[in-house]
């Protein structure tokens, strides 16, 4: 498959599992950054594959075919990225921008010796889960999005669900990270921020940014 494939079927793939699960023809065009005529016939085209379900103004969906060659990229994506982050010590960002370009080089060889080496991963630096040998995902993290919890309570980190680069530098910077331990002190729903306390500062964050913030309350 060709690259531009690959991505297309990722990013349907990966936009129907986002909280605001938006596929719609406009949303899967800016986010590869082409044009939306450039995104209809690439529907079109992968229609013709049996890889997407296209419908002229209808939100796009993968067929089961879609669905494989989709967790098939991502399984080598986030192996890469697991790959790089412990054994090279690469950044959040810079593991997800050289993943970018290794998975549609590695083989299914290549992938599963990879899986065996990092000891079957089922989580990457990111807290994305991995899909299993048979491209299946079992299910994505348990947890719910910062933007949506009740303040007053203390979270773990458990994903980082983006690809921003501005995102991951404010991650890095705040020490915002998987596993991180957060205060959430409030919500003021009506500006869509959210007033957390972490490594003894205070942190106000906007709905951008804590929708993409995955959370699980600690234990009492």
């Amino acid at each position: 498959m060709s690259v531009s494939t690959e991505n297309f079927v990722k990013t349907i793939f990966i936009q129907k599992r986002h909280p605001k699960a938006d596929t719609r023809i406009s949303t899967i065009a800016g986010l590869l950054h082409i044009t939306n005529a450039a995104a209809t016939d690439m529907a079109r085209k992968l229609g013709a594959k049996e890889l997407v379900h296209y419908a002229k103004y209808n939100p796009l969906h993968l067929t089961s075919k879609g669905e494989e060659l989709a967790q098939n990229v991502i399984r080598k994506h986030r192996l890469w990225e697991t790959f790089l982050y412990q054994i090279l010590n690469l950044s959040l960002l810079e593991i997800h921008r050289e993943a970018e370009n290794l998975e549609h080089l590695t083989s299914d060889f290549l992938a599963d010796k990879m899986a065996d080496y990092l000891g079957y991963p089922t989580t990457d630096p990111h807290g994305d889960p991995i899909p299993c040998m048979n491209n299946h995902l079992t299910s994505d993290p348990k947890g719910r999005v910062l933007s949506d919890t009740p303040a007053g309570s203390n979270y773990v980190i458990t994903r980082l669900f983006s690809s921003d680069e501005d995102f991951f530098h404010f991650c890095t910077a705040n020490q915002l990270e998987i596993g991180s331990v957060i205060a959430v002190e409030q919500q003021y729903s009506g500006k869509k921020i959210t007033q957390i306390r972490t490594h003894n500062r205070t942190l106000l964050l906007h709905k951008e940014f804590t929708d993409f913030i995955y959370v699980e309350e600690t234990p009492t």
